[in-house]
């Protein structure tokens, strides 16, 4: 599999007459080349493709890597490459990725290949894992299995009392302890007020009887992500409450109904949005209804109002509305949902009805 995804992306930069790509994201690179660790450098040509890591790495690159000739070196991998004159010739055209590249990272490049050039070329990358195999499928969906169940394992421990931090910790304990290899993301658990922020990551807040929490996870499985956020709430709703669940939910339903390949994406973040919109929401829901996952957590498609990807089969896209009111609270339901031609799969389990703790 790493050397069909490679020798497509060398397919592109034949077509862009580049003569290679240079490519840092340690994301990117275990998805083209297998490499797990967390120092290396993928160097991808139109006739070859060559993966550089250090020492520590040297059983573990040669088992995982593959499509690509593993070397050794001695100092880190992109200051190394001035050791290979085969890699510095003048006026060869490598592409790289602009927005996975620090500063620090292409003046080493400049400096240690000096006579090469670099061109920023994002767009050879841009829908890299956007469509997925059958295995890929798999490993989400098992991602998928083990955020629920460790949903589904902490619900007993919710009540007034317990701070965010404490309900974060047992749900990642949790999922590592179903498999996961490492969190998808920061873990966000907002109570309270403070349920009103889209992306509030636990903090020292204890729960209140009365509060939204909001959940806003996922796992990792064989490099691939799930994402899902459940919101509950703490003893009894109330009528306020009731009513801004169900329209949360009623909204990202809608949005689930539009999933199908061929659809505009932004055709489903207007299914969902306008169920917001017509109940007079509409300026409490800030951000897009979803996005793409796979081996890292914010892929394409993009499902905004914004946006101009078609869905095709085989994305793996959220779909997660919300509404946040400042001061008051928030909600968010999210489900990971597989494109197919006949419509969209969710591929979580968990509960979607208002949980009363």
């Amino acid at each position: 599999m790493s050397a069909k995804r490679i020798n497509a992306l060398r397919k592109k930069l034949r077509a862009d007459n580049l003569d290679g790509m240079i490519i840092t994201h340690l994301d990117h690179i275990r998805y083209l080349a297998g490499f797990t660790g967390t120092a290396g450098l993928l160097v991808i040509s139109t006739k070859g493709a060559e993966f550089f890591t250090d020492f520590r790495y040297t059983d573990q690159a040669r088992k995982q890597v593959k499509g690509a000739r593993v070397t050794i070196v001695k100092s880190d991998p992109i200051s190394a490459l001035k050791d290979f004159p085969k890699l510095n010739v003048r006026n060869r055209k490598y592409a790289f990725s602009s927005e996975h590249i620090t500063v620090a990272q292409k003046e080493k490049l400049q400096k240690a290949l000096p006579d090469s050039l670099f061109i920023p070329a994002d767009s050879i990358l841009a829908e890299l894992g956007w469509v997925k195999d059958t295995d890929e499928i798999a490993n989400i969906t098992k991602a998928v299995e083990v955020s629920d169940l460790a949903f589904e394992r902490i619900l007993n421990m919710i009540a007034p009392g317990i701070r965010e931090r404490e309900l974060a910790a047992e749900l990642e304990y949790q999922m590592a302890m179903l498999g996961s290899e490492r969190l998808a993301f920061e873990t966000i658990v907002a109570s309270g007020y403070r349920s009103a922020l889209p992306h509030g990551v636990a903090s020292n807040k204890k729960v209140k009887k009365g509060d939204f929490i909001t959940f806003d996870f996922g796992a990792t499985v064989n490099g691939y992500v799930s994402d899902i956020t459940r919101t509950v709430v703490v003893g009894k709703p109330t009528k306020r409450q009731k009513k801004i669940y169900g329209i949360v939910l009623k909204a990202q339903k809608a949005g689930i109904r539009r999933v199908k390949a061929g659809v505009m994406a932004k055709a489903v973040d207007r299914a969902a949005r306008s169920v917001i919109e017509k109940a007079g929401f509409g300026k409490n829901f800030g951000h897009g209804t979803g996005h793409g996952i796979g081996y890292y957590v914010h892929v394409g498609p993009r499902v905004s109002f914004q946006s101009e990807d078609k869905l095709v089969s085989n994305n793996v896209i959220t779909i997660e509305p919300g509404i946040y009111i400042s001061g008051w609270g928030g909600v968010r339901i999210e489900d990971d949902v597989v494109v197919t031609r006949i419509g969209g799969k969710v591929l979580n389990r968990a509960p979607k009805n208002l949980l009363a703790l």
